[in-house]
């Protein structure tokens, strides 16, 4: 019997996955243990083993495709078994996805209606950024009407205004989907244009089909190209008199600085079109010769200003799940936690006298950073209020301490996790804070090298930041935020030398931590930094 495998949940605050590889192709066998996919999840990009043996009879979530955890992901059974019952919503194993999904999948499948050459699907705009349905309040062309594009099709009443909407294609109207007083949701179906005399029932029949209603465009290309709506299509012109022009019409004048008075329309009643604009030569207008010095001086042309022409070009790129989960994990810290910060600047002289001597031992390396970790793990065991999680009821002490460090990678950011960093020395904090970096550059970190962190720290020093803040590692209580070390003038015995200082940020969630309490950390944090002996005791 056909086995359905969904999109696993690979990590704890994983909603959704990217399959980055498949391992096996439809008819391969598939022994237990096998790897069928690679999956990139909020977090990493972890290898999926089968549990079941078989072959595998289809693919559900397709090479760089995002789904949902439990979406049908793959199907193992016998060779050459009937799944048909299974992808139309029959009975499946006990990893079945929902009849419902099933149902959906399959009416993609057989819903796709062919569309004649030539032929345009028009849906219901969005008008406006709030805009889910809208209204026809007239249609300006009737069925069997010829459409060039740049005419008005209809005025659509929106959630906030009645707006004139024109065709970007030229053609015959051949179907109406909605008509006058009608309202139907954006992107249904509105209108069919193409060449005269082609049927269309079908896709009438049918609705919108699979075929995007608009001509593809890449996602790199510059303004995307939608139907062009405004408010009003009137404008006046020198003499008081009112000028008709389509919206397009309009945008194109004002970019090339064309005043429309001068323009002569060829469209209906006069209205001045897209082609009128473009064909419009300027050269083509000569003013009358003034007939006195005093005229001459009153006709003088008003300064020339310069009006740059160009285009709004955007690029989108496809946001990966982790930069969904930072902004889905950070955003949450940081509307839900009450935040406080508070800053202090350490003396660094001796960190860095003391970490050159350390450094000169053969086959050893500690970095600034290995040394704050270390001076935040035993300042937390001094200040157990800092190590602490707050609950609806209760607050949470942590008496372990796990430091997690917060590591820069392609798509965003991660937090590997030291456990009980308090247990460590410099070189295990340097030598395992390389290691885990490495993976994370690599997406190899597993769940478990990202989570239990009851304190983060942030480092932002070796992109000379000299002083920042940071959102709260929930559901930690406190971040620290390290800058660069600088030199600058200082006090030292009454005269002003030149010192090496570094600024610490400390962020605090006032529910769990209060100022004093911060306070005192970051004292007792300074003292083991500025005298970096008391670490190595």
């Amino acid at each position: 019997m056909a086995t359905v495998i969904n999109m696993p949940r690979l990590s704890d605050t994983m909603e959704e996955g990217t399959v980055a590889s498949w391992l096996k192709k439809v008819g391969d066998k598939v022994a237990e243990g096998d790897i069928l996919a690679e999956i990139e999840t909020d977090k990493a990009t972890m290898e999926f083993e089968s549990f079941y043996e078989g072959t595998l009879l289809h693919i559900g979530i397709q090479e760089g495709d995002t789904a949902p955890v439990d979406q049908l992901l793959c199907i193992i059974g016998d060779e050459g078994e009937d799944i048909s019952s299974v992808l139309s919503g029959g009975e499946t194993s006990k990893n079945d996805t929902s009849s419902k999904e099933n149902n959906e999948e399959a009416s993609k499948e057989t819903s796709s209606t062919e569309i004649p050459e030539g032929v345009e699907i028009i849906t219901m705009p969005r008008l406006s950024d709030t805009m889910e349905e809208g209204t026809v309040a007239s249609w300006l062309k009737k069925i069997g009407d010829k459409v060039e594009e740049g005419d008005i099709l209809a005025e659509i009443e929106t959630d906030k205004a009645t707006m004139e909407f024109e065709s970007f294609y030229n053609g015959t109207l051949l179907y109406i989907g909605t008509n006058e007083g009608e309202t139907a949701p954006v992107e249904s179906l509105l209108a069919i244009i193409g060449p005269e005399g082609t049927d269309v029932s079908a896709i009438a029949k049918g609705g919108v089909p699979a075929k995007s209603t608009e001509k593809s465009e890449d996602k790199s290309e510059t303004v995307e190209k939608k139907p062009e709506a405004t408010t009003s299509t009137e404008t006046t012109s020198t003499d008081g008199g009112r000028i008709f022009a389509s919206p397009l019409a309009k945008k194109i004048a004002s970019d090339k600085g064309i005043n429309l008075s001068q323009v002569k329309g060829t469209g209906e009643n006069g209205r001045i079109t897209k082609k009128d604009v473009e064909a419009f030569t300027p050269s083509a207008v000569a003013p009358s010769a003034p007939a006195t010095a005093s005229e001459a001086k009153a006709a003088a042309p008003a300064p020339q200003v310069y009006t740059p022409v160009g285009e709004e070009v955007f690029e989108e790129t496809k946001n990966s799940n982790m930069r969904k989960a930072i902004a889905k994990s950070l955003g949450k810290s940081k509307f839900t936690a009450p935040h406080y910060y508070l800053s202090i600047k350490i003396d660094m002289d001796n960190a860095i006298a003391s970490r050159k001597q350390i450094n000169a031992i053969p086959d050893t390396k500690v970095s600034f950073n290995d040394m704050v970790v270390k001076a935040c793990a035993m300042a937390l065991r001094k200040h157990p209020q800092i190590n602490t999680q707050w609950k609806d009821d209760v607050t949470r002490y942590a008496k372990h301490i796990s430091i997690g460090v917060a590591v820069a990678v392609e798509d965003g950011l991660v937090v590997p996790v030291l456990p009980f960093t308090d247990q460590m020395t410099l070189t295990q904090i340097g030598g395992n804070v390389r290691s885990l970096a490495g993976k994370a550059k690599n997406k190899k970190l597993t769940p478990g090298e990202m989570s239990g962190s009851t304190f983060t720290v942030s480092n932002l020093g070796m992109f000379g930041i000299t002083s920042f803040t940071s959102i709260i590692n929930q559901p930690n209580s406190a971040i620290l935020s390290v800058g660069a070390i600088v030199q600058e003038p200082v006090v030292k015995e009454g005269a002003i030398v030149v010192g090496n200082t570094m600024t610490l940020n400390l962020a605090c969630d006032h529910r769990t931590i209060d100022g004093a309490a911060g306070a005192a950390f970051l004292q007792t944090l300074k003292t083991f930094l500025e005298n970096p002996v008391t670490m190595l005791a």
